[in-house]
């Protein structure tokens, strides 16, 4: 385990550059709800994030449906509940619920999605975003997980979009109340990091990402707002991940086995980000729009990351798992 390591303070400076001074200081609090909080408040922030890579997210939609054009949503719908009708959804930790928003469109389908986050912007802009898309059959609820009521037998579905690893015991969380508020046959989705527990990563998983950043030319490898190179990953230390957002993988590395013990796998879908999303963290914008020249190194960085991923396990996957009483 690293507490502290040279790209904490690397990864400090580029924050206050491209978030400003106030995002540096809200971290400067002991209430650890008010850190997390700080991490996502800030709607109008926009940088260099390798999600956002039009030609990653294809690679993605390809190992979870198999088809470039399909992200999981549309695969989840057309595959799994194009036959089913009246169904209650329940998201934590739902954000600005884009992607819940997308689901209740599916009127036939859900009667009902709840969507709960502990940063009430976030679902203030949601709620705007629904009567803007006439979606009428969603719920937003402002409120700590530890203060939601988790009604026996009530959903239907549980959904997970990019924050189970924010959740601390899953071992208990997961076969605890989740399972309690799913009805018995109810599904368990996830889209999530499931990697190392506060991005502790490997010495042979920092050494493959050193060797993805080495792939990329100079000129590619700037960092956003900046005229500073990427050099080098030498890894997040601890410290600095509980001062920014204290729920910050607290936990992922538990999540995979406690599904598989407490739940039935209907389909798993690992689609990697191991090397990706440390290579190309603050670097990524560079690759939103593509020449040849930059197609050619991301596929070399997709190659690069297959040949990992062949013995490793995915840092990124997309379950849809039954809940068994």
């Amino acid at each position: 385990m690293r507490l502290i390591t040279l790209d904490d303070f690397i990864d400090t400076y580029f924050k206050i550059i491209q978030r400003g001074s106030g995002f540096f200081l809200s971290k400067f609090t002991f209430n650890k709800e008010n850190r997390t909080k700080s991490a996502f408040d800030n709607t109008s922030f926009i940088s260099s994030y390798f999600w956002s890579i039009p030609k990653v997210q294809e690679r993605w939609n390809v190992f979870v449906s198999g088809n470039k054009n399909t992200n999981y949503l549309e695969y989840l719908t057309t595959n799994f509940l194009k036959d089913k009708t009246n169904l209650k959804l329940l998201s934590l930790g739902s954000g600005i619920c884009n992607r819940e928003i997308e689901l209740a469109k599916h009127s036939t389908i859900f009667k009902e999605v709840v969507c709960v986050d502990i940063a009430e912007n976030l679902l203030q802009i949601a709620a705007k975003n629904a009567i803007e898309n006439n979606v009428t059959n969603i719920k937003f609820i402002n409120k700590n997980i530890d203060d939601f009521d988790f009604d026996e037998n009530e959903f239907d579905i549980v959904f997970f979009k990019s924050s189970l690893h924010h959740f601390d015991k899953i071992n208990t969380f997961l076969p605890g109340k989740i399972k309690h508020t799913l009805k018995s046959n109810g599904l368990l989705i996830i889209n999530e990091f499931v990697g190392a527990t506060r991005h502790q990563f490997s010495k042979k998983q920092i050494n493959a990402i050193n060797e993805a950043i080495s792939i990329i030319p100079k000129k590619f490898r700037t960092r956003y707002k900046s005229k500073l190179t990427k050099n080098k990953y030498r890894g997040v230390g601890v410290l600095r991940m509980i001062l920014a957002d204290p729920s910050e993988c607290i936990d992922s590395e538990s999540i995979m086995p406690t599904i598989h013990k407490h739940y039935k796998t209907i389909t798993e879908k690992p689609y990697g980000g191991n090397l990706l999303m440390s290579a190309l963290r603050d670097i990524s914008h560079h690759f939103y729009t593509l020449d040849d020249e930059k197609e050619a190194i991301l596929e070399k960085l997709f190659l690069l990351e297959d040949t990992y991923m062949k013995n490793n396990p995915s840092d990124f996957v997309f379950g849809i798992y039954e809940n068994k009483k």
